[in-house]
């Protein structure tokens, strides 16, 4: 297990005197794509991104792996990665958190603050996500959830980008749909949310001889209020093959964004 059953507890911040309120919740949920493996100073992007998409705003927060909510940071002096003692599997890098929430509030300035709540561990696979599984992955997220849930906000979406490691035998494969559909329901009971929006990358990254079949079962998953968002087309590292470089990272943050905006009559 990662975690012990302690209570629930969170400690509050203010910025300029002034409380803040986390109205805006947003669970970062998968494997290492989504916690992040992306690097300022190699990179290899062919069409680089700004680096403002990961700049801190006093209105985008992180529940760290203390429960603590800070500014979120992951660019400057004092880099502090979204993921930082939540992913503990390999190296750990930048993903699309930063640029999912700097995208938000670029297109609604108005929309409030929103609270990032890292929950991703590289090269796991669904299995490892189920409910009751040892490696303690679900009970982390909704614990994590739950304790966010403790300074009055709301869950907005739970985005899920994950299932490379799946795509390396042919049984995972065909049970990923499956597996997957399992997992958002039992979140959604667990959290007492039952039309809880879930956000799905369809991957395109990865080395595994049965890639597609994932990734089909990603784009045809039927769950009430689950929307998937296509990766194709984002720039990977030409190196790993595995993973995106800055450019696909924002660009898959943009798409998160632009789509979460758009169920919710944003845009």
């Amino acid at each position: 297990m990662l975690l012990s059953c302690c209570s629930l507890a969170t400690v509050f911040i203010s910025e300029n005197g002034n409380d803040l309120s986390y109205k805006n919740l947003f669970i970062l949920a998968g494997q290492s794509n989504m916690a992040g493996r992306g690097y300022f100073g190699d990179d290899n992007s062919t069409n680089p991104p700004p680096l403002g998409y990961f700049d801190s705003h006093p209105q985008i927060l992180v529940l760290d792996a203390n429960q603590t909510w800070n500014v979120a940071t992951e660019y400057g002096p004092d880099q502090y990665y979204l993921h930082y003692g939540i992913d503990l599997v390999r190296y750990l890098g930048v993903g699309p958190g930063m640029p999912f929430a700097n995208w938000i509030l670029i297109k609604d300035p108005g929309f409030g603050t929103i609270g990032l709540i890292p929950c991703a561990h590289g090269n796991t696979q669904i299995v490892q996500w189920s409910k009751g599984n040892d490696r303690g992955l679900y009970d982390q997220l909704v614990y994590r959830a739950k304790v966010a849930l403790e300074s009055g906000g709301k869950i907005k979406a739970l985005l899920w980008y994950q299932g490379e490691s799946d795509a390396e035998t042919y049984e995972d494969a065909t049970l990923y749909g499956s597996r997957l559909a399992k997992f958002l329901t039992d979140v959604r009971a667990d959290l007492e949310m039952p039309d809880l929006p879930v956000l799905v990358v369809a991957m395109m990254t990865g080395v595994g001889e049965y890639k597609m079949m994932v990734r089909q079962a990603q784009m045809d998953i039927k769950l009430p209020h689950v929307v998937t968002v296509d990766a194709m087309g984002a720039e990977i590292k030409p190196y790993d093959k595995a993973h995106l470089n800055l450019a696909g990272i924002v660009e898959v943050g943009k798409r998160l964004a632009d789509t979460f905006l758009e169920i919710n009559g944003k845009c």
